[in-house]
């Protein structure tokens, strides 16, 4: 069962992290800048959000980056293996990605947001304004792996 399904890109990511990187996402501010063919009043309202719902694409990995395998994160042998779609990163089948910025302000159809962790030049297949409504419900829990691989994420990317 393997259907294709196409998508258009709505925007693209200008400035921000120049190149992918693991940790240091935080602190950095970029655009989407949205199709200039759709009608302005397609953002209207949105900036009485705090955050963003973003759908991308890894457009700098390869078909080739695919591992439908398990594999220790970061190829970290600290941390068991588990498999492709336990992982958040370019080795999943369709190299897309959700991200929660905060929005900064609108300006057109250019969103500036902070906390993206996408690159310049990135693809946006999709975005929307984030609902804590329809967050996850009851209590979140992970592998330890994740908070002992990701205790960076977050931190400044100018205190590299």
């Amino acid at each position: 069962m393997s259907e294709v399904y196409e998508v258009q890109v709505v925007g693209t990511v200008i400035g921000g992290h120049a190149t992918p990187a693991d940790d240091y996402q935080g602190g950095v501010e970029s655009i989407i800048r949205l199709n200039p063919s759709y009608p302005v009043e397609t953002v209207m309202g949105l900036e009485e959000f705090s955050h963003l719902e973003v759908t991308w694409r890894f457009h700098l990995a390869s078909p080739a980056d695919v591992a439908l395998h398990a594999r220790s994160p970061r190829n970290d042998p600290r941390w068991p293996p588990s498999g492709t779609f336990a992982h958040r990163n370019h080795r999943r089948p369709n190299q897309i990605a959700v991200s929660h910025p905060r929005l900064l302000k609108v300006d057109g159809l250019d969103l500036h947001v902070t906390d993206l962790d996408a690159v310049d030049g990135t693809p946006v297949l999709d975005l929307a304004p984030w609902f804590p409504a329809m967050g996850p419900r009851g209590s979140v829990h992970v592998p330890a792996w994740v908070n002992e691989m990701l205790p960076n994420y977050w931190t400044n990317a100018s205190d590299r």
